[in-house]
């Protein structure tokens, strides 16, 4: 490959790892190295086999090999590479000159997918930085049509991204209360028998537990096939975490979230008799939850999360006092209302007012930025 060929192709690589992190990958600086040191060793004109070497070097957990097809197709596009001579140059094409596709366009080694679709404006839109602010901006019940396939492609890489950032994030324990003697004595030997290096001994961290209750009721039609989604995200990250769904009763779904890939998911959820679309009973929902599944998933070290607009067609004392029960047991009690997102919107109904007392975080559901911003109640 010549000096020319070789530093496009480099500069295409790092702005594709730039493009991986924007779309939830890691993608790290010493990562984008090895990727290129790897393309090095490979012949670049063979697709599949760039597009293994480029995989083995930018991703490390399951979640990235799945992504990483689907955005290497996105990038670099549908094009195949052409056969080159011994000498290195691509056969026919004008000395000089980067090879084509039968459309006229460059292949995928000189230019991504994406930026020939800014310059010629034919081809299909792809997330830009403007693009993904008004999508991530946008309420759930006004998303056009054409825009559905793009926000949910988004929603559940960016949800994935701030799951992948929750797990990957590190703090300093300050759980080690008393100092170990036995592990100090044994440490002190190498030290001639001087206590140099204390151990100490402490509870054994427990990440939380979370519990999500999603209303599918009808009037929240319109925003619980994403909030399913935000669910299945969470889902991956979390390893104790039970969803259900409710309406005038509780469907556990824990299973589906866990065992299939999103559209496998959402297929065998639409088989599953779940009260969607009928009405609402929030305070019976929640007395049938803590009387099968209370005293098993509520404890100190669970955030309990209710996806509701609170409009309840049942008693409001009954609500009132079976989220009291909840709130007692829990570490804390999350409500997001999509409702929340209307500047007029007050929660005064009988159903959002009985429960309010017993919430410690009262946040919106109606849009991508506002679920994202769930990360730091997390």
């Amino acid at each position: 490959m010549r000096q020319e060929q070789s530093e496009r192709l480099a500069a295409s690589i790092v702005e594709f790892c730039r493009f991986l992190r924007m779309s939830g990958l890691a993608a790290e600086p010493s990562q984008t190295i090895t990727a290129l040191e790897a393309v090095k060793a490979i012949n670049v004109t063979d697709r599949q086999t760039f597009a293994f070497a480029l995989q083995a070097a930018l991703c490390s957990t399951n979640e990235e090999l799945e992504l990483f097809p689907k955005l290497f197709q996105e990038f670099w596009g549908e094009s195949q590479p052409r056969p080159r001579s011994a000498s290195g140059e691509y056969k026919g094409h004008s000395k000089g000159k980067p090879p084509e596709r039968e459309d006229g366009s460059t292949v995928f080694l000189d230019q991504p997918a994406y930026a020939a679709a800014g310059q010629d404006g034919k081809s299909k839109a792809v997330y830009g930085a403007s693009a993904q602010q008004r999508l991530k901006k946008v309420d759930f019940t006004e998303v056009p049509y054409d825009d559905l396939a793009s926000l949910e492609e988004l929603s559940l890489r960016l949800l994935r991204r701030m799951s992948l950032r929750r797990s990957r994030r590190l703090t300093i324990s300050t759980l080690a209360d008393r100092v170990d003697l036995r592990r100090s004595i044994r440490r002190s030997i190498m030290h001639g028998g001087e206590p140099i290096i204390l151990a100490y001994k402490g509870r054994k961290p427990r990440r939380n537990k979370l519990v999500i209750l999603l209303d599918i009721s009808g009037s929240m039609n319109f925003y619980s096939l994403f909030l399913v989604r935000f669910a299945y995200a969470l889902q991956s990250r979390f390893q104790r975490m039970h969803t259900f769904l409710f309406s005038t009763n509780v469907v556990e779904i824990s299973d589906l979230l866990r065992t299939c890939n999103l559209p496998e998911a959402l297929q065998r959820l639409s088989q599953r008799p779940a009260g969607w679309s009928s009405g609402t009973r929030i305070g019976e929902s929640l007395q049938q939850f803590n009387q099968l599944y209370g005293r098993k998933l509520l404890s100190r070290d669970t955030i309990f999360l209710i996806l509701s607009d609170g409009w309840d067609t049942g008693e409001p004392d009954l609500l009132a006092a079976q989220l009291r029960a909840v709130r007692r047991r829990v570490q804390k009690v999350l409500w997001l209302n999509p409702l929340l997102g209307l500047k007029e919107y007050q929660p005064i109904t009988r159903g959002m007012a009985a429960a309010l007392p017993y919430v410690d975080v009262f946040a919106s559901a109606h849009n991508l930025e506002s679920l994202l911003a769930l990360e730091k109640y997390l």
